[in-house]
């Protein structure tokens, strides 16, 4: 332990603790732009200087190291005019349509902007070239916006392990953009969405779908249905002022219908249906001598980067449908028989924590018909409900609608890591062992924010080496050594997102300084996990609604009709391309 004095009161810290650290611990909150904790520590936006006794120049306080003795002042006059000044600066190059942005009122720029009471105007004359780039499907850069902090670069090399964008040009020219200045769809990018969850302006943020739903809505020929992810209900509510961890899935409920949708589903049952699917195409691949390890394919990010990255894998991915996908198309076809509607009347709208399923739902049809008309993430269901004067936090609850708004608890885990290879592996054992009086319920050794987890289990004489990939980045070791012949995995489940999709792209934005996000994290899975301990029903193959349509329509799991509707195939994509 060191001991110094910030604004003259005395401090012990860890040695090896920034200024910034250190000021932190006795509550003293130093402004920041560019950091995050183990991920940008930078101090390139230098707005967290602080003035050190006995130095000449100010410091970057969230990469200045604490030393023994030392004397800091986190406000003085010469700091504070130090801050205002590097405001001003990065407002004269920033276009200003604050009222219109989508992310006014909660704009770090705009908070310190006002904290400091700044002049926006102070520093006028030329502003540089910017790119704006909206040929994704997912996400739109508008470099307009852009302060030049750098998260988006850090988060998406050192988190992702992806780099598919960074600073380019110098000086008065730099700017945040792809190799070559590549359009964002033609690079490495996985469609994740880390970028617009750490960036602390306008500059990034989803493709927008509010209008096409508002339209759809509005249309009287439309018969519109709308599924949510397990993922949502564990976030919403925080946009509402409501504590990180609050399940408002009643609520969410009953918003829906106010909104005016005809039915509300849950997606939590769709995932029953790919465990049903994936559980046992697992144990055909195992017991047949098939391709393994079978890799999961719920994660629109992680499929991308396979194509991009290890097509001589994309033989080991599991052909199921992801959970949005396949409530698409159950929806159109079972759904439409039963209530006698024509599925081409039908427009399904999913809410996803992720700005990748925004591209996922181009990718699968079933006769013609796209199995997802328009996907919006909570946080555009959040803007959606407040724009219509809905407050969640006042609603009353209400349930799902049938036949896919009843699922069991292995539906719910899917949105934390590790939670898709648990409902797999409680429906596999279970067939394995069939005549087991209880078979094994909780799969606690894949749970958790480890990086890569293993586990081995033994059943019905056999053993089953699993892997759970929490985080793209962690994708490529696990690949690596599949290509290699160096594991010996019968199945791996890999998320995009650090946490998994309760950490997807499109979930609620939070300030760097409000929580770390591992709590975050451990905060919303515990929704899930909590939910399913609530469960009757804990083991997807005992959701009695799923049952009754695989004997109504579908057949057995994995049989022709379950592949025509409930599975896809993949293919290899260049990483960079110049069209």
């Amino acid at each position: 332990m060191i001991s110094l004095k910030i604004n003259n009161i005395p401090v012990y810290v860890e040695e090896g603790s920034t200024l910034l650290e250190a000021a932190r611990s006795i509550g003293i909150k130093v402004p920041t732009l560019c950091h995050m904790k183990h991920i940008s520590e930078l101090g390139a936006c230098r707005v967290c200087v602080v003035e050190v006794k006995g130095m000449r120049n100010l410091v970057a306080a969230c990469e200045y190291p604490a030393m023994e003795g030392m004397e800091v002042f986190t406000n003085t006059p010469r700091v504070l005019n130090s801050r205002k000044t590097t405001i001003e600066l990065i407002l004269s190059d920033h276009r200003q349509d604050c009222l219109s942005c989508e992310r006014n009122t909660n704009c770090e720029l705009q908070r310190l902007s006002s904290k400091y009471e700044c002049d926006s105007k102070r520093f006028q004359g030329a502003t540089v070239d910017f790119i704006y780039d909206d040929t994704t499907h997912y996400l739109i850069r508008d470099n307009s916006k852009c302060i030049l902090c750098r998260r988006c670069v850090a988060v998406c090399k050192k988190q992702q392990g992806i780099g598919a964008i960074g600073p380019n040009e110098r000086g008065f020219a730099t700017h945040i953009g792809c190799p070559f200045d590549l359009q964002l769809g033609n690079t490495t990018c996985v469609g994740c969405g880390q970028c617009v969850n750490v960036c602390p302006t306008g500059a990034l943020q989803e493709k927008p779908e509010m209008l096409r739903v508002q339209q759809a809505l509005a249309d009287s020929k439309k018969y519109v249905v709308v599924g949510y992810a397990p993922s949502v209900r564990a976030a919403l509510a925080e946009t509402f002022d409501m504590p990180v961890g609050t399940n408002c899935q009643g609520k969410i409920n009953t918003a829906l219908r106010y909104l005016g949708f005809k039915q509300v589903f849950d997606v939590n049952s769709s995932a029953d249906f790919t465990i049903m699917e994936e559980a046992n195409e697992l144990i055909s691949r195992i017991q047949n001598g098939g391709k393994l390890p079978m890799f999961t394919s719920c994660c629109p990010g992680w499929i991308t980067y396979a194509e991009k990255n290890y097509p001589e894998l994309l033989d080991n991915l599991s052909t199921c449908k992801s959970p949005q996908q396949m409530f698409g198309a159950l929806v159109k076809s079972v759904f439409a028989k039963r209530a006698g509607i024509d599925p081409k009347d039908i427009f399904v709208v999913s809410v996803m924590p992720c700005t990748a399923k925004k591209d996922e739902k181009y990718r699968t049809f079933t006769d013609g018909l796209a199995d997802i008309d328009a996907v919006i993430t909570t946080r555009e269901l959040s803007a959606l409900l407040k724009e219509n004067g809905i407050l969640l936090n006042e609603l009353p609850d209400s349930e799902t609608d049938s036949p896919f708004g009843e699922y069991s608890g292995a539906g719910i885990i899917f949105g934390a890591t590790g939670g898709v290879m648990e409902a797999a592996l409680r429906t596999a054992v279970s067939v394995l062992e069939p005549n087991a009086r209880v078979g094994k319920l909780e799969f606690k050794e894949v749970r958790g924010l480890k990086g890569v987890k293993e586990a081995t289990y033994h059943v019905a004489g056999q053993e089953i080496k699993v892997a759970v990939v929490n985080g793209i980045a962690n994708a490529k070791t696990v690949c690596d050594k599949v290509k290699a012949g160096e594991c010996d995995y019968q199945f791996v489940e890999v998320m995009t997102c650090p946490g998994g999709c309760v950490m997807g792209g499109g979930q609620p934005i939070r300030a760097t300084f409000v929580k770390h996000k591992d709590e975050v994290a451990a905060a919303r899975a515990s929704v899930l996990y909590n939910a399913d301990k609530a469960m009757y029903t804990r083991r997807s193959h005992n959701n009695g609604s799923v049952l009754d349509v695989y004997n109504e329509y579908l057949g057995a799991p994995n049989s022709e009709t379950a592949h025509k509707l409930l599975h896809t195939h993949y293919h290899a994509i260049p990483k960079y391309t110049k069209e």
